[in-house]
């Protein structure tokens, strides 16, 4: 019986899915250093709702207070054989920097040779009329670090005491959980399947150990790799385990990470950037490799606004200045 990859090009020989590099690593920053010079309502943001990389770019820049500086456009969550499009829906809309009508134009502007599969997020330069960058690692980081002349909220997501710790435990995390969940959702072989998926649940045992002590993954406030972790747990339950085989428990299973998940999901803004019918729409409907019926699952029933139960491990306040120097909190 022959199988079909999702993604053929990025199957090895072994049936193991080999995540296509980020091709786009131009870089915006306030020193001058680079052709890109931080200058508010230059950039765009192409996302989608559905997409946890793109997830960590919205909840970054909304974090940052960075929504009046870099505009934002979102995706059709359903995507096809001529990849992402723009198109009005709910929660969705055509393009209005370009007038593209699929992310693809974008690319092919920036780079007409460009043949590898179109990914979100990008980051558009309206002036030079090109993608400056497609890596959500980088975007994330120029967010947190090089925009901060344009950020409204000053909120420290990478701290400098904990640099090297969250730059370490961003690739555990990446490698095991955040692509983990893919290297198993599209592996062709039994084999590459249970490697994948056992690693997921290696990490996630690990990290309800971790998260026992101390209430976020560096201490009394979210960091980075909270995010990054975060995007991969909102998404677990309703999509990973079905969907992508990863079901030896859920996360409502592990009382500390889903208390986690809860607390996150309910600092203000967070949940107003999670759309569960993107997600389970995108998903479902798109990968027919994996869902040939295409048929969305009506599940599961989960409030990820009931008490998380976490207060007592250390306050979750952030606190932050306005232009004012004005003191505010962003958290719980």
């Amino acid at each position: 019986m022959s199988v079909k990859a999702q993604f053929p090009e990025e199957i090895s020989f072994e049936g193991e899915f080999v995540r296509q590099e980020d091709l786009f690593r131009g870089w915006v920053s306030a020193d001058g250093r680079s052709e890109y010079p931080v200058v508010a309502g230059r950039y765009h943001l192409y996302v989608s709702y559905a997409c946890p990389w793109a997830h960590r770019t919205i909840i970054v820049r909304m974090l940052r207070g960075l929504e009046d500086a870099i505009g934002m456009t979102v995706v059709d969550p359903i995507r096809d054989e001529r990849g992402w499009a723009f198109r009005d829906g709910p929660h969705h809309t055509k393009d209005p920097i370009n007038g593209f009508a699929f992310l693809s134009q974008a690319y092919l502007a920036s780079d007409p040779a460009y043949r590898q599969r179109v990914t979100v997020p990008v980051l558009w330069d309206k002036q030079t009329k090109r993608i400056v960058n497609n890596s959500e690692d980088d975007i994330m980081r120029m967010f947190e670090i090089d925009f901060e002349p344009l950020a409204n909220n000053k909120i420290d997501l990478y701290p400098v005491e904990h640099r090297q710790g969250i730059d370490e435990l961003n690739r555990q995390i990446y490698e095991s959980v955040n692509n983990g969940v893919y290297r198993a959702g599209f592996a062709t072989t039994q084999k590459a399947y249970e490697h994948a998926a056992r690693r997921v649940f290696e990490m996630l045992d690990a990290l309800e150990e971790r998260l026992a002590s101390r209430r976020y993954l560096f201490g009394p406030r979210p960091v980075e790799t909270d995010w990054r972790l975060f995007v991969t747990l909102v998404r677990f339950d309703a999509v990973y385990v079905g969907h992508f085989k990863c079901n030896l428990r859920r996360i409502y299973d592990y009382p500390n990470l889903f208390g986690y998940l809860k607390d996150l999901y309910q600092i203000p803004g967070v949940a107003d950037t999670v759309f569960f019918d993107h997600i389970k729409r995108h998903y479902y409907v798109t990968h027919d490799d994996i869902n040939p019926t295409r048929i969305v699952p009506i599940g599961p029933l989960q409030d990820l606004t009931s008490p998380h139960g976490r207060a007592h491990l250390g306050s979750s306040a952030v606190l932050v200045e306005d232009e004012s120097n004005a003191k505010k909190e962003v958290g719980t």
